[in-house]
């Protein structure tokens, strides 16, 4: 993985076949060849038409918004692709569409089931279940359009997904640069390579180390204490988290920054937030791998890193909801492969409660990762878990990329005993 999300799409000309035309006019331009593509019609916002995309194919899309350069006096467009997750979204140019097939209404239907599946196998596909529709919609009206294009962040430059609230002096900027380190962001690369060289020292994030094992580490960083910082985190996050709310007040949150290390610093691969005080005990309020970072593990290591800290609680844990979509995933892999690792050394009987008691997990998403699986049987009179010697096979064996985590390298009280201890 070379660190970009998303590779630049290549640029496609219409050669093929002219726009449509209407008109006495329309006709006499048509059979002189046709109009270039610069002399186009603006095309309206809302408009439902197929656009080129990097897998060469063209899907059907909405125009979201569109802008004028003021010097070419060219049009680019913002568009939604409608079979895929916003992350998706992007500016295009005239040249990528196929006016020859625009229509007013459209529903991607040129997407098969098999082209359908294989995206959403490789993408998550997002589950927007979580939000209801009048939340859903105001949401996406108000976050439609990306205001940062990409980050660049330590050795990695990457695409952004969606929209997130920075200063309007940072708003539709190409790139954005920053420090690994403290997350100070910059709008010029040369800024930030001032920066480094005169005024950053640090060599790590800011707080206390609580895990080390080998290349990995975890800092414990204290919004009250580093507020400045903890917003910036949350700003980087919000580019890639679409239906996570942004909470301005970071204060009732301790942020957990996942680090790997070498010779140069420990570069952060990812973060999760928890609530100091959660009425709802919830472990984990917030988490991200960056881009470049993803497919390694780094979202299990999180995850079992959370319920370590829980078990040191003596409380169950479970998320926050909702959870992004990628989160989800990453949940449901971690609950499934943890409670098959038990089960398959399982001699005799097991209740639900026993299985919480071994994993910390709250009883209701046993149940649910259960139920997903398909092991919950009902018979008997009652409920009975049937694993079989396949799907135990499937899940011990599966490859499994991610950082161990020895509990005994975790130095960590919990906050409750920090207070009474003072």
């Amino acid at each position: 993985h070379n660190g970009r999300r998303l590779q630049s799409l290549s640029v496609w000309r219409l050669t093929a076949r002219a726009p449509t035309w209407t008109g006495r006019s329309g006709r006499q331009q048509r059979a002189m060849g046709g109009p270039s593509v610069q002399q186009h019609k603006p095309l309206e916002i809302g408009t439902n038409l197929y656009c080129k995309w990097r897998d060469e194919q063209f899907w059907m899309c909405e125009v979201i918004e569109r802008r004028q350069n003021i010097e070419t006096n060219e049009w680019s467009y913002y568009v939604h692709y409608l079979s895929f997750n916003r992350r998706m979204d992007e500016w295009v140019t005239i040249d990528r569409f196929d006016l020859g097939a625009q229509e007013t209404t459209g529903d991607g239907k040129k997407v098969t089931r098999t082209t359908k599946r294989k995206f959403d196998e490789s993408h998550h596909h997002e589950e927007e279940g979580e939000l209801d529709p009048i939340t859903l919609k105001e949401h996406e009206e108000a976050t439609k359009v990306k205001n940062i294009s990409r980050i660049a962040i330590g050795k990695y430059e990457m695409e952004t997904w969606y929209f997130s609230p920075f200063p309007k002096e940072y708003s539709n900027i190409d790139t954005l640069y920053w420090c690994e380190y403290d997350l100070t962001y910059f709008a010029r690369r040369e800024q930030l390579e001032r920066y480094m060289k005169t005024r950053c020292k640090r060599v790590h994030p800011p707080g206390d180390e609580i895990f080390r094992h080998g290349e990995m580490a975890v800092y414990e960083i204290d919004s009250r204490v580093e507020r400045v910082f903890c917003e910036n985190l949350c700003l980087l996050a919000k580019l890639f988290l679409d239906h996570k709310t942004l909470y301005y007040d970071v204060q009732p949150f301790l942020f957990y920054i996942i680090c790997h290390c070498d010779e140069q610093g420990a570069h952060m691969v990812g973060y999760f937030s928890k609530e100091r005080v959660s009425a709802e005990d919830y472990n984990l309020a917030c988490i991200l791998t960056l881009p470049c970072y993803q497919r390694r593990g780094y979202g299990k290591f999180m995850i079992t890193i959370s319920y370590e800290l829980s078990k040191r609680e003596g409380k169950l844990g479970t998320p926050e909801r909702p959870l992004s979509d990628l989160g989800l995933v990453s949940y449901r892999s971690y609950w499934a492969q943890r409670l098959l690792e038990i089960l398959s050394k399982q001699k005799g009987t097991i209740s639900i409660k026993e299985l919480s008691d071994m994993t910390s997990f709250r009883p209701e998403d046993i149940i649910a990762t259960l139920q997903a699986l398909d092991l919950l049987k009902y018979f008997g009179g009652q409920h009975s878990v049937y694993v079989s010697p396949k799907m135990i096979e499937q899940y011990v064996n599966k490859k499994d990329n991610s950082p161990p985590v020895d509990p005994s390298k975790l130095k960590w009280t919990p906050h409750s005993e920090r207070v009474e201890a003072r």
